[in-house]
């Protein structure tokens, strides 16, 4: 089965590679998809399938990347019964079954030069020879290429061939990364938002808060439109409060309190120098050796104390303060310092804290109802 095909976006840097995929269809020539990661060069092979004359006929996709080098030459061409140690019957490659179809060569850069040549040889004459065989056989295949390579480069390096490149490039389809793509966060967040929210059976979709879309908006995206749909698909399954718009985005899932991190060390200094120490999402701070000893409200500065100390002094007191001002409310707390709900309740006990160690026993009762209560945390 196919799967569907989505086009998001109204910039018009994505909308134009678009239209010349569209008029690149019609043509019996190789396209290349240039494109970096994440960037929908699947997509557009799709496109360039599925509006040529070759629709009703096979798409078959090969990743160049995924195969060892010793593999490629028989996955894309074929081999006969006994070519190579291991070959016990005979297999058609792929460009036979792509016949009267496309074929959508993914990571293209990748493939060696042995490849290359017979990938031109199919191209320019529409023939195969399976490995082993005597004889050629005819095949009628249109080729897409992709790749986010600088091809022109790889041919002055000596890695990829010039004669390929020229009947491979009829068309070069140039896809702009996310960040090029103005207006097109929006567009994409609400989209995979709403779907995710549907999948969750949500009753409403609630939106994104202006500070979590100007979040969305800053991000640089290395990892473009895929990058985005996690972060976003990812934002609507934690938040779990459909009647509230989310406001809570995490764009580093492997980020997380007591991930260890080194400290850097000066080599040299002269006088204080602060020394950027990460300590947890809580903070990012720089602790010189003055501000070492410098006074927190974990208690007042002692002769030789270590910076993991200090370090550790100061996180307490961010939360304590994070708490206290919320009355123990965890979920505020948390949202307040930049933390999920389940990175705040490691650190309180990390540090063991529970407002009877904070503040006066005359109140802690009321502070041990409010987290009693389910609505607080």
């Amino acid at each position: 089965m196919e799967r569907e095909v989505q086009f998001i976006g109204q910039s018009s840097a994505f909308l134009d590679a678009v239209e010349r995929a569209s008029r690149a269809a019609a043509v019996r020539r190789p396209v290349l998809v240039i494109g970096e990661r994440g960037t929908g060069k699947e997509l557009i092979a799709q496109r360039l399938h599925h509006l040529s004359p070759r629709w009703g006929e096979p798409l078959v996709t090969l990743n160049c990347a995924a195969l060892p080098e010793a593999l490629i030459e028989a996955e894309l061409f074929g081999h006969e019964a006994g070519a190579f140690t291991g070959a016990v019957r005979a297999r058609a490659g792929r460009f036979e079954e792509a016949d009267r179809g496309t074929l959508f060569l993914d990571e293209l850069g990748t493939l060696s030069m042995a490849a290359q040549e017979r990938l031109l040889r199919a191209i320019e004459y529409g023939e195969v020879a399976r490995i082993g065989a005597s004889r050629p056989v005819q095949v009628d295949v249109r080729i897409v290429g992709a790749t986010n390579a600088d091809l022109p480069r790889m041919v002055e390096e000596g890695t990829f061939r010039a004669d390929l490149l020229d009947r491979l490039s009829f068309e070069v389809i140039n896809l702009p990364p996310l960040r090029a793509r103005e207006g097109d966060v929006f567009e994409l967040a609400d989209y995979y938002g709403r779907r995710m929210a549907s999948e969750l059976e949500w009753d409403r979709w609630p939106g994104f808060a202006a500070e979590a879309m100007a979040a969305l908006e800053a991000h640089r995206w290395p990892g473009n439109v895929r990058e985005l749909r996690n972060v976003v698909e990812r934002a609507v399954y934690r938040w779990g409060l459909e009647e509230e718009p989310i406001a809570r985005i995490v764009f580093d899932p492997f980020d997380y309190p007591w991930r260890a991190e080194p400290v850097p060390v000066p080599v040299s200094v002269q006088g204080p120098v602060p020394v950027p120490v990460r300590v947890s999402p809580l903070a990012d701070v720089s602790v010189s050796p003055a501000a070492a000893s410098a006074p927190v409200s974990a208690g007042p500065p002692r002769a030789g104390r270590d910076l993991r100390g200090a370090v550790e002094a100061y996180e307490r007191a961010l939360l304590v303060e994070a708490l206290e001002g919320h009355r123990w409310n965890q979920r505020r707390a948390a949202a307040a310092l930049g933390l999920s709900y389940d990175q705040l309740r490691h650190a309180i006990k990390r540090h063991r804290l529970s407002a009877d160690t904070i503040v006066a026993p005359s109140s802690a009762a009321g502070r041990r109802d409010s987290l009693s209560d389910p609505e607080s945390v």
